[in-house]
């Protein structure tokens, strides 16, 4: 079932087409490559060599929050549930937690040592926890980047120590970014907005140094090694408003610090959120053959906000294009007709447009009848 709240990988490739003089000019950033979206929209609001293959270093750990996350809510582990660290977690290169060999940790401390510390070993513990070994779980995190819609995803371990194997895109880790938030909402509040964790009598602090420059900023990770440099996904939420910064391949903390707060600015500063529609506020309805209704409501399954820039929200128009001929049965959520967006008359783009409620087949009677209209039709 496609839902506006993950159109993240759809609407990735669609860039803002509206006029030149129109649109706001985003900041050039000292970075490989960036990308800055409005959420839950997905829309792109600025991009520099997104598509481009990196290593993610430490930002692989958004994906092993992601499966952790998932297993405590199937309930295949337990916060409180204790997990012995191997002599292969223990030994781990990088940064780390210092947790200790055969040592009983709890899974939540584990999950803000991954978080906070970005420990390599309570990565490594939390692998072989969930999926009995490292080489399982990471198999676990291609078929799930494969499910999220990371085309261009490889993982080969858990912690993102330099492997082959890894690589992703700035793209691909705005849809991982945006489904960690999406999915887990009370977990992405409760850890990634730590500033300190202590564990082992060792006090670290979050290496998100905007957790303390800016109060908006509520996570996510950072991640570095030689070959993929500085990296840092931050996201803000201003009002009623949520950016994701990714910015990759600085030259130093400090520099992928300034360059994110540089693009979320720009990004609030230079957009407004225009709110089109409500959740499951009909944007039309359409005629539905051979059920057990005639017309279908077709609209969003979250409020539709789309981010325009600033002054320009008048000159926004809207234009629905449907299936036709749609036949029942129709089942709430199912893409039923694509909602094109146009500024000043350029396009501005395209979003799937869902049945927001289900409507089943007609009898056989309303079926016959459906079925000599269609022939004049």
């Amino acid at each position: 079932m496609l839902k506006f709240r993950s159109l993240l990988p759809i609407l990735a490739f669609f860039p803002l087409l509206a006029c030149a003089q129109q649109m706001p000019v985003p900041p050039a950033l000292a970075a490989k490559s960036w990308l800055l979206v409005e959420l839950p929209s997905g829309q792109q609001l600025a991009a520099q060599g997104a598509d481009e293959r990196i290593e993610p270093a430490s930002l692989t750990k958004l994906m092993t929050a992601y499966l952790t996350f998932a297993a405590l809510k199937q309930g295949a582990i337990k916060l409180e549930q204790t997990v012995q660290v191997s002599e292969k977690a223990w030994r781990i290169q990088g940064s780390r937690m210092f947790i200790k060999v055969n040592a009983q940790v709890p899974v939540e401390d584990l999950i803000k040592g991954v978080i906070v510390q970005s420990g390599n070993d309570a990565c490594v513990a939390l692998a072989e926890a969930i999926a009995g070994s490292e080489d399982n779980f990471v198999q676990m995190m291609n078929r799930e980047a494969q499910r999220l819609g990371m085309k261009d995803t490889s993982f080969g371990n858990a912690s993102g120590l330099p492997d082959p194997r890894l690589y992703t895109t700035a793209r691909d880790l705005a849809v991982l970014a945006d489904a960690l938030i999406r999915d887990f909402p009370n977990e992405y509040a409760r850890y990634y907005s730590l500033k300190e964790f202590r564990y082992n009598n060792i006090s670290q602090p979050n290496r998100n140094r905007l957790l303390w420059l800016d109060p908006t900023v509520d996570g996510i990770k950072t991640g570095h090694t030689d070959a993929a440099g500085y990296c840092l996904i931050a996201s803000s939420k201003r009002g009623d408003r949520r950016l994701l910064s990714i910015v990759l391949g600085a030259a130093s903390d400090a520099v992928r610090t300034r360059e994110s707060l540089k693009l979320l600015n720009w990004g609030f500063q230079s957009y407004d959120a225009v709110r089109l529609y409500a959740k499951n506020q009909p944007v039309s309805d359409l005629r539905v053959w051979k059920g057990a209704a005639p017309t279908v409501k077709a609209g969003f399954q979250s409020d539709f906000v789309v981010a325009v820039p600033k002054g320009f929200s008048s000159r926004l128009k809207t234009e629905l294009s449907s299936q036709q001929p749609l036949m029942a049965p129709v089942s709430a959520g199912q893409v039923i007709g694509t909602l094109k967006l146009s500024l000043d008359g350029k396009p501005y783009g395209d979003y799937p447009v869902v049945a927001v409620e289900t409507v089943p087949v007609a009898g056989i009677f309303g079926r016959m009848i459906d079925t000599v209209r269609l022939w004049f039709n």
